[in-house]
């Protein structure tokens, strides 16, 4: 009888190690995520569950986002999220500012650096800003009830608030931190997606129970979800497995006077989906952000600027008809920018120069990069409107059913897009460090 080759992971000790201490930096993420923030008010937090107003429709989002620990106010309520906007904003300044672009592409191994030393800069204004966007937002569940005692920007309040604050502020510094330990120390390169992983998978009990409240059709609803779910899980692992393969020549070399090595042909995969999940989370981080800085001004004495952050946190929270438009162009335009950003830092054409690799029909270089890209763009718009597609299903879901969207299915769009990607990444990196220690057999066959 022919053994698994799962059982390979367990007797390899480098890779059990990494795997040991990755389940046991996520324990202790989720331990330190039911930590509350001190002297936080549970009758707000009680409240939010009954809320019908556009900021508890946001913090719903928001919730989703965070794993969960928003709605409980925990010292990890902002997750790691400032820390991807932190990351978006550099990569959004990449193609305008000419030095930017020239450092990642004239050394991309230094530019990296540069780009995660600045995104840790950035992450503390942005946590800030969320961490006070999000205060304000419990504060407008109950009207003259803070979900803070003693929160307020001067006398006796302004200490325990700015202890509070950076209370919060810590917690996202240290989810980031033990997601770089699991990239550093366990499996690599996931610390921060298996960060988020973890909160997502945390939250499907929760959401069980739900959908099973609602005696009438709990049971109608959950075996719809279900379905829906593996149909989703199917067709996202299909187009992300999608790819395009694009002929190489390799030319025969004269090696010495009269030995000639012969040529032979190769293919390059390009990938219908080369981004994952990362457009998805771009996308919901960027439009949640104006209404979270619309919590700031609810209760301005101005007119026009209360009326202006009210509609913005009505269109932009969740359930508006305008949120699922701008949610679904930005995932698409998310994945264009990123695939195209991803290519660019590839640079297949100058790569393959090196290699003496040609396409059959373009000159190497500039032309060969130029065709390339051509066919990655469009090979990326079935991959990019499936995106979008997915990111707004619990939206189409509720709609069809009359339910509320985030109470609809058992994991969110985005969390079955993560989910699946990181497992997905996971079997792969295990599989590749199986390689490396001499066992060829797949995983997944």
């Amino acid at each position: 009888m022919k053994r698994s080759p799962w059982r390979y992971i367990w007797k390899s000790t480098d890779i059990r190690n990494k795997l040991l201490l990755t389940l046991g930096i996520l324990v202790l993420y989720r331990l330190i995520a039911n930590i509350p923030v001190p002297g936080f008010n549970a009758q707000v937090i009680q409240a939010l569950k009954t809320s019908q107003s556009a900021a508890g429709d946001l913090i719903s989002v928001l919730n989703i986002l965070s794993g969960g620990t928003l709605s409980s106010f925990s010292i990890m309520a902002m997750g790691v999220y400032p820390y991807i906007t932190a990351s978006i904003i550099l990569q959004l300044l990449g193609p305008i500012i000419p030095a930017i672009e020239e450092k990642m592409k004239n050394d991309p191994r230094e530019g990296r650096k540069w780009m995660e030393k600045w995104t840790m800069f950035l992450t503390i204004p942005m946590a800030l800003l969320s961490a006070i966007g999000q205060i304000g937002l419990f504060n407008q569940i109950v009207p003259g009830m803070t979900v803070l005692n003693n929160y307020g920007w001067s006398g006796s309040s302004l200490l325990p608030t700015l202890a509070n604050v950076s209370t919060m502020i810590a917690g996202t510094m240290i989810a980031i931190w033990l997601g770089q330990i699991i990239s550093e120390y366990g499996i690599q390169q996931q610390g921060l997606s298996l960060i988020i992983f973890s909160g997502i998978v945390s939250q499907m009990p929760t959401n069980l129970v739900r959908i099973l409240a609602d005696r009438t059709s709990g049971w109608y609803v959950l075996i719809i979800s279900i379905v829906v779910l593996l149909i989703s899980v199917f067709a996202i692992v299909y187009i992300q497995q999608g790819t395009r393969y694009v002929k190489l020549m390799i030319p025969g070399q004269r090696i010495g006077y009269r030995g000639v090595k012969s040529g032979g042909s190769t293919t390059l995969p390009l990938r219908v989906n080369s981004v994952g999940m990362i457009p998805l989370i771009f996308a919901q981080s960027i439009i949640t952000f104006p209404a979270l800085i619309a919590s700031f001004f609810v209760n301005s004495e101005t007119v026009w600027i209360k009326n202006a952050a009210v509609w913005i946190q009505s269109n932009l929270s969740g359930s508006s008809l305008l949120y699922i438009i701008l949610y679904f162009v930005l995932v698409v335009a998310f994945t264009y920018f990123y695939t195209s950003v991803t290519f660019m830092n590839n640079d297949y054409g100058t790569s393959l120069k090196r290699q003496g690799a040609v396409v059959p029909g373009r000159a190497a270089g500039a032309e060969t990069q130029k065709y390339l890209a051509k066919i990655q763009n469009r090979i990326t718009f079935p991959g990019a409107v499936f995106l979008g597609l997915i990111a707004v299903l619990p939206y189409i879901l509720g709609a069809i059913l009359k339910t509320n969207a985030q109470s609809t299915m058992l994991l969110s769009s985005s969390g079955m897009l993560i989910v699946v990607g990181v497992v997905r990444d996971i079997i792969d990196y295990l599989q590749s460090d199986l390689s490396q220690h001499g066992y060829e057999e797949k995983l997944i066959r």
